[in-house]
């Protein structure tokens, strides 16, 4: 058996095992590594501690936030301060009762279920939840027609932790059976940076303060988009054999199409869009998305949030509209202003 380590290195297998060891090592472990979201860290500790002192199970948790900042992480860390098992799953995957019951009653006392998406459960899933949630019991339907019976099915006592994007599309009666509703927030750059040094501690990436400060000025106040960032900076550092400094982080970047505020391809592209083509708007979301040749719902939940956040686009009843820092960003008049001037 060799020991040549260009050998494992070229090993599939072996490299995909090491990269997935760094996923799980930069997620932390507890509250006091978790970077940024103090708010949310405070209440989450209180709520776990008096559960502790007082031996039950925690307050069912729903975390709510844009992606990318950290909900399918302190799910992880709720079960880990807890010292209880973790269950996972996903909206999307529970798509009948039967699916939620088979899942619910093989919960041991105390474990942690998390389900990711909650709001892309099925209806009649989420219905079941309502009575599992508040008295720990399923009702489940032996038979068809007028024969069919009801039987009660007791649960072990468990804690669900759900996780959302759009809070606003689980019914009520579903979100005040919670608990608990943690909101996250994206991060500031100095939060930012915070995450990038220990993740590049984690990686074993020499890299400098300003580096890191470039990309976390880059990355949309998202944690997941920041360390996504420094794995390309760490592949291009190694590719040309340079040390991971800022202009390793500049070239990179221009090669991933991140510019400097943190545009990607399809960012500027939208926004082109209804610069150049629509005028500046006001153009409607299904035009705009035939226009770049994508999904409505990618443009509406993955695209917009970000640039009406940087104050680049602004949604008005009759479409989406770009805002003078929009236009003056990309070195563009913008014909509305200029039609004022002459005007007055």
């Amino acid at each position: 058996m060799t020991t040549d380590p260009g050998v494992e290195l070229a090993n599939p297998a072996l490299a995909g095992d090491a990269e997935l060891a760094f996923e799980g090592a930069l997620r932390p472990k507890s509250l006091t590594e978790f970077v940024g979201q103090q708010k949310v860290r405070g209440q989450l500790q209180l709520l776990l501690t008096a559960a502790s002192m007082q031996q039950r199970t925690p307050d069912h948790i729903l975390l709510a936030g844009p992606p990318g900042l950290g909900k399918t992480t302190l799910a992880m860390i709720i079960a880990y301060e807890g010292n209880r098992p973790l269950r996972m799953s996903s909206g999307p995957a529970i798509q009948h009762a039967g699916d939620l019951a088979a899942v619910l009653s093989s919960l041991v006392p105390g474990e942690v279920l998390f389900i990711d998406e909650i709001h892309r459960m099925a209806r009649s899933a989420e219905e079941m939840l309502y009575l599992a949630m508040e008295d720990f019991r399923i009702d489940i339907m032996v038979g068809k027609g007028a024969g069919a019976t009801s039987v009660p099915l007791d649960l072990a006592p468990f804690t669900l932790v759900g996780a959302t994007t759009r809070s606003g599309m689980l019914p009520n009666p579903l979100r005040d059976r919670f608990g608990f509703t943690a909101h996250l927030e994206f991060y500031a750059d100095a939060e930012l940076e915070q995450v990038l040094t220990r993740a590049a501690k984690l990686l074993g990436l020499v890299i400098d303060r300003e580096a890191i400060a470039e990309i976390a000025g880059r990355c949309r106040g998202t944690p997941r988009i920041a360390n996504r960032l420094l794995r390309r900076v760490r592949d291009y550092a190694l590719v040309h054999g340079g040390d991971a400094d800022l202009a390793a982080v500049h070239a990179a970047l221009e090669l991933y199409d991140v510019d400097e505020i943190g545009l990607d391809r399809l960012d500027r592209e939208v926004m082109n869009i209804v610069l150049t083509r629509f005028g500046g708007g006001p153009v409607g979301l299904n035009t705009l998305a035939v226009s770049v040749g994508e999904e409505p719902d990618t443009i509406e939940s993955v695209v917009e949030p970000f640039l009406v956040r940087i104050g680049f686009l602004t949604r008005t009843p009759r479409g989406r509209v770009a805002t003078p820092a929009a236009w003056r960003h990309f070195g563009l008049s913008d014909p509305q202003a200029a039609l004022t001037l002459d005007v007055l």
